[in-house]
């Protein structure tokens, strides 16, 4: 008996460890890029695209912007008005509506979206769904209407509207589930997905490098072939930043997203072109680690740069401290007016007003800038920082923003020096005598002695001046600690749980007093358009980032913090 008992043990065990061998040898599904042709300029991937976009349909902020002003100027767009032109093309294509009911109908696990044409919107979705669920959506019950083809083995659907040239094609296989605008493109995954010989996009040469340089993936990666989007005249036009030239310099790049909790983590690499980029010595990063400490803790925005030029300090403290009205002009975007005369182009006496230059602007130059320029120039600055935060008045209905400017040197600064060339600057605005430019000293800093609280502070190798003494005498505090912060070329944060109804009021004060006409019934951009989308975010608390260079990448770091 004992000697079955013993029989019947060594056989549970042998088939659980032949059970845990198996579960260890299945081998994994193989990734999605896999099966994707080359060519893609942008990369989409979830993994689990099902609960990301239940997600959003359940989120309050899904809600508020969609009630929300900015969503009113968004709707109106010559975007979204070309994309909803595009979506009815494809719906008469498929013969279905192409819209949030057909999304979730096909929303499955981990998902992939490849887009090749930006113009063209020619793209490829595959997603890891069932083919249970597949072929209940609306779009598996149109097949008949389609044409069959077949490729890789596996027969597809393809249908063509004549009349916009639009292409859909969609298929159902291996719990896959397959659309596409392009025939090519839906032939081309399916011969991937059954194994046969074809280019993918994960063997393309800048994919392999850029994935090889990334870490984890994230709950979303983002994937973008920049030497082919940079380029596009579609990219010109709707690329928020607007930073064309900056994006030149970069082949490609990687994004991550994360979530956990209440905090939101993105991950980005940004693979240069050639690698020859010259970064910051290392006492530049380790010098914007140490400046970030003299952060207050009550700041609404701060933002610190390694490695600055003279003249770009020069250039901060000037628009943010010492006269902020002297700052870049708005672009014009009317054309010029044309005043018509005799028909006369010139004379013959201004023979020397060049006509293919654009004409001196007006700026800060002249003797008042030369001690300051003579100051940034004899001590080499590792690191600047500025930072910004609002304040009410005792009212309640005026907002004012206070800025403190600093700047990290390789030497100690010469104190009397840097209170002269504050004072010789500042003067012709003032006074023409010494009247308000007098300096009094108080608890290790400087404040000039008339109605403009301008305040300074030289410690060591710290630079600091600031419009508030308050925030002077806060920031103060940090220097000298040690750094809590990594070394880095650039770091920022906003606070925006603090800043968030400051920004309402004063852009509804700007706008009542700009005296600009009105906007045809149209929100204004500050004040509606913004705040309404800064309400609709109102639960992120806050955001930083964090950027580190090398000779052949940048990498970013981009953590969201929600408030609940």
């Amino acid at each position: 008996m004992k000697r079955a008992i013993l029989v019947a043990l060594l056989s549970v065990g042998s088939l659980g460890l032949t059970w845990g061998a198996y579960r260890v040898a299945t081998p994994t599904e193989p990734e999605l890029p896999r099966f994707v042709p080359s060519g893609a300029l942008i990369y989409l991937e979830a993994n689990d695209f099902s609960s990301l976009l239940g997600d959003w349909d359940k989120s309050q902020e899904k809600g508020n912007w969609l009630q929300s002003k900015s969503y009113e100027v968004f709707a109106q767009s010559r975007l979204l008005l070309r994309l909803e032109a595009a979506s009815g093309e494809f719906s008469k294509a498929a013969g279905v509506p192409i819209g949030t009911d057909l999304l979730h109908q096909v929303a499955g696990k981990q998902t992939a979206f490849a887009l090749y044409d930006i113009g063209k919107l020619q793209f490829l979705y595959i997603t890891r769904l069932a083919s249970a669920d597949s072929m209940q959506s609306a779009l598996w019950q149109t097949r008949s209407q389609f044409e069959t083809r077949t490729a890789g083995g596996v027969n597809f659907f393809y249908r063509k509207d004549p009349e916009s040239d639009r292409e859909v094609a969609f298929a159902v296989t291996g719990g896959h589930l397959l659309l596409a605008t392009r025939e090519d493109l839906m032939a081309g995954a399916l011969q991937l997905l059954a194994g046969e010989k074809a280019e993918s996009v994960a063997q393309e040469p800048w994919w392999s490098r850029l994935v090889a340089a990334a870490g984890a993936r994230g709950d979303l990666r983002m994937v973008l072939n920049l030497e082919k989007i940079v380029p596009s005249p579609y990219f010109r036009s709707y690329w928020i930043q607007q930073n064309i030239t900056d994006m030149k310099q970069y082949s490609a790049a990687i994004s991550d997203l994360t979530r956990s909790g209440k905090e939101y983590r993105e991950e980005r690499i940004l693979l240069r072109k050639d690698g020859t980029h010259e970064t910051p010595e290392g006492k530049g990063p380790a010098a914007v680690a140490e400046i970030i400490n003299i952060v207050p803790a009550n700041v609404g925005f701060y933002e610190a740069k390694a490695a600055p030029d003279a003249k770009e300090c020069l250039e901060l403290l000037t628009v943010k401290i010492l006269a902020p009205h002297l700052g870049p002009a708005a672009p014009d975007k009317l054309a010029p007016q044309v005043q018509l005369g005799g028909g006369e182009t010139g004379s013959a006496s201004d023979l020397e007003t060049r006509i293919d230059q654009p004409p001196a602007q007006n700026s800060v130059k002249g003797d008042s800038t030369a001690p300051l320029q003579a100051v940034f120039a004899k001590n080499r600055i590792l690191a600047q920082l500025q930072l910004q935060t609002t304040e009410r008045d005792q009212a309640g209905v005026f907002v004012r923003i206070h800025s403190v400017v600093a700047f990290r040197g390789e030497s100690d600064w010469d104190e009397p020096a840097v209170r002269a060339a504050l004072v010789e600057f500042v003067r012709p605005g003032f006074t023409t005598g010494q009247l308000g430019v007098g300096w009094n000293t108080v608890s290790g800093y400087s404040v000039l002695d008339g109605l403009w609280p301008l305040a300074v502070a030289v410690r060591g190798k710290y630079l600091i001046v600031s419009d508030n003494v308050p925030l002077l005498s806060s920031a103060l505090e940090g220097v000298g600690k040690k750094p809590s912060a990594p070394a880095a070329v650039f770091a920022a944060a906003f606070d925006h749980q603090q800043e968030r109804e400051n920004f309402v009021t004063l852009t509804k004060l700007l706008d009542l007093g700009s005296g600009a006409p009105p906007n045809a019934g149209s929100p204004e951009f500050f004040s509606e358009n913004i705040a309404s989308l800064n309400f609709a975010l109102k639960a992120v608390s806050s955001e930083k980032i964090v950027i580190h260079d090398a000779a052949d990448r940048q990498t970013q770091t981009v953590v969201y913090t929600w408030a609940q």
